[in-house]
């Protein structure tokens, strides 16, 4: 079994940043690509950044978020700055994980709300 669990969401100004983190644990071989979603009420989730062996992000992030890891510690970062009130929504932490002798599959984690006032 594999668990994700965010941490770092909560209510920020308009301007302000937040960092949010996921750690993986459990029965974890390796890792491969990590990313970050997000799903705003009445909306499909959506891509925010990835990260593999290079980054990748959506448009609407580009120049204000960051996504990092520490593959040492099995954990995914996005440090995100100058948010808007649009980046509300509750951001979700994916992995790829090769398990030890149960194959492989994308997690997800549970969700951590990110709030932005205007």
């Amino acid at each position: 079994q594999v668990q994700l669990v965010e941490s770092g969401g909560g209510l920020v100004q308009a301007g302000g940043s937040l960092r949010l983190s996921c750690a993986a644990s459990g029965n974890i071989f390796s890792i491969g690509t990590m990313g970050w979603y997000r799903q705003a009420p009445g909306k499909q989730r959506e891509l925010v950044a990835g990260i593999d062996s290079s980054t990748n992000y959506a448009d609407f992030v580009k120049g204000r978020f960051t996504i990092s890891r520490d593959n040492a510690k099995n954990t995914v970062y996005l440090q995100m700055n100058s948010l808007k009130p649009e980046d509300t929504a509750v951001y979700y932490c994916n992995a790829f994980v090769v398990t030890r002798g149960k194959g492989s599959s994308a997690y997800w984690g549970q969700g951590t709300q990110v709030t932005v006032s205007s």
